[in-house]
């Protein structure tokens, strides 16, 4: 396959899944800021731009959820902001027109053509709930009609190094806000993962376990193990090990980090989330780098600000 041709697979991947997932953070957010009448919405949102890497403006300028929602949902110029991913993953799917099916390609261009029509609305929440919508159709396109070959298999890398990354600095937010932040439940549900997550446990759950389930759960498919896994697994499928050690850069950044959550005791990782899941973000973006340099030596990558820590 193509270098040119790869990198667009992946990056269809990362971008539709970075929509997805900045939806449901900034859903979280700003349901905390509208329940809680006394939340300081100044550090707040400096406090959630820098879990996203975005620069902070200066310390005398106030930033409320307008702003944010200006950098992180409506920027059509930014890959980093909602509607800019999603604009970013058209784009990358015209260059890779040849090899996607048709209907992977018309969900795409359908999402771009309503994408104005979207922005802005009254209540931010039908906004991102339609941005879930739309990566979730995506999703399902091309989990139902790609082959299992390397086209499916870059789509899906790039989704899950995404989705980890994502999940990482969503559970990151939780840290950081404290007892000011959202519940457990509140972050399962954003996931997807509340009903998932209760059948699970039925009568047993509680909040380390619900951190457990977001962060370790081998069979959920959001929880970061699981994304991880599935990099794992596609790296393999790209190229299988030959040789009796893993030289593959990309795989080996990710099973370290993975082991690194896996095999030690969950309280030890909660006891220091916001530092654990930093390294998850830099393992994400150490791989990133790997395959890039791999598949596609020669690109010119727009990357995400923040992806080079």
């Amino acid at each position: 396959m193509l270098s040119r041709i790869a990198e667009s697979l992946f990056w269809i991947g990362r971008y539709v899944e970075r929509a997805d997932d900045t939806a449901r953070l900034l859903d979280v957010h700003l349901q905390i800021l509208l329940e809680d009448p006394w939340a300081e919405e100044d550090l707040a949102c400096r406090s959630l731009l820098s879990v996203m890497d975005r620069r902070l403006p200066a310390q005398g300028a106030a930033i409320g959820r307008v702003e944010v929602l200006d950098l992180l949902a409506y920027d059509r110029f930014s890959p980093s902001s909602i509607a800019g991913a999603l604009v970013s993953a058209r784009e990358n799917a015209r260059r890779a027109r040849e090899v996607i099916s048709t209907e992977l390609w018309e969900s795409l261009n359908a999402t771009w053509n309503q994408l104005p029509s979207h922005m802005r609305p009254a209540r931010p929440h039908d906004y991102f709930t339609w941005v879930r919508e739309r990566a979730a159709v995506v999703a399902g396109v091309v989990d139902a009609t790609a082959s299992r070959d390397d086209t499916w298999a870059f789509m899906v890398l790039g989704r899950s190094i995404e989705r980890a990354d994502m999940t990482a600095r969503l559970l990151t937010t939780r840290a950081l806000a404290g007892s000011g932040g959202p519940g457990w439940t509140t972050l399962l549900r954003s996931c997807g993962a509340h009903e998932a997550f209760l059948r699970t446990y039925r009568g047993a759950a509680s909040d380390e376990r619900a951190a457990g389930f977001l962060l370790l759960d081998r069979l959920f498919p959001r929880s970061i193990v699981f994304a991880l896994n599935q990099a794992e697994a596609c790296l393999a499928a790209l190229e299988p090990v030959a040789d009796r050690a893993i030289v593959d850069d990309a795989r080996r950044h990710i099973g370290l980090v993975r082991t690194n959550l896996e095999y030690r005791p969950l309280i030890d990782v909660l006891d220091a989330l916001p530092r654990e899941m930093e390294q998850v973000q830099r393992a994400c973006a150490a791989a990133s780098d790997a395959v890039r340099g791999r598949y596609f030596p020669s690109a010119l990558t727009t990357t995400w600000v923040g992806e080079n820590l």
